[in-house]
């Protein structure tokens, strides 16, 4: 009982450890001071303005968006397919395959990056739009991997044996039977995936060249000059985060695959 009252105590600890920031960066985007103080003298909503009427922002929110978008539907196909071959195939060196699919999760990030700069490089994709999707798509299929994993692993065998049994093809059992009762899963997935891109810095910063994405712009701006507008970014990035996760909650406790579980 005191082990568990302590892991709580610590579990709390940490959250308004990481909680702090949030409540110094969040009131400093609606200050109304030409530089960053805290707390703010009035409230003022000039640096979203500055924020949606500058078009150098628009466009990296675009850029982040599109390239969002298309690497999670990709991460979501491979890492699918991939925890779906794991999970119900048994093939001689399984595991090590499951781990080279989990490795950018264990590797340094800037090791990750420097390993993209080089593949990239040496195919001639680079700075380019079709190798920065790429690398997020690399980078995102273990998320979806460790959702679907899970989801895959809780299905019952059975209900595809009964498919297969009735004449259906794997990829009709797959369409038809598998995935809408694992829509809450994928959906989840899809969401870590997609947030997972759109967050990334570090390898972006090293492989996208001339695009400019939310955060490398961010990063960019602290290096040249602290510019207030990076609280606005940085609240309104907070708010589509905690949004999305909670929308994630709610799904996946609405499905049953998400279960409050007493201390």
């Amino acid at each position: 009982m005191m082990a568990k009252r302590l892991l709580a105590a610590a579990g709390i600890f940490g959250l308004v450890f990481l909680m702090v920031p949030l409540l110094i960066v969040v009131p400093m985007s609606f200050s109304s001071a030409k530089a960053l103080t805290f707390p703010p003298p009035s409230l003022s909503l000039r640096w979203y303005e500055a924020f949606f009427g500058d078009p150098r922002w628009m466009a990296a929110m675009w850029t982040s968006t599109f390239i969002a978008v298309v690497s999670s539907f990709g991460s979501l196909l491979l890492g699918g397919f991939a925890a779906y071959g794991l999970r119900r195939g048994s093939f001689a060196g399984r595991d090590w395959a499951e781990g080279n699919f989990m490795s950018p999760l264990i590797v340094p990030t800037i090791i990750v990056a420097i390993a993209l700069y080089l593949s990239l490089a040496k195919v001639g994709l680079l700075g380019s739009f079709i190798g920065l999707v790429a690398a997020h798509t690399v980078l995102n299929v273990p998320l979806v991997m460790m959702v679907m994993g899970v989801a895959v692993r809780g299905f019952d065998l059975r209900i595809e044996q009964v498919a297969w049994s009735l004449g259906a093809s794997w990829s009709y059992t797959v369409v038809k039977v598998m995935l809408p009762n694992l829509a809450p899963s994928v959906f989840a997935a899809w969401i870590f995936a997609f947030i997972g891109s759109f967050d990334e810095v570090i390898v972006t910063s090293f492989i996208a060249g001339r695009y400019d994405t939310v955060p490398k712009k961010m990063f960019t701006e602290l290096i040249l000059e602290v510019n207030p507008t990076i609280t606005a970014v940085a609240t309104l990035l907070i708010a589509f985060t905690v949004l999305a996760l909670a929308a994630v909650a709610v799904i996946l406790g609405r499905s049953g695959k998400l279960k409050p579980t007493l201390v």
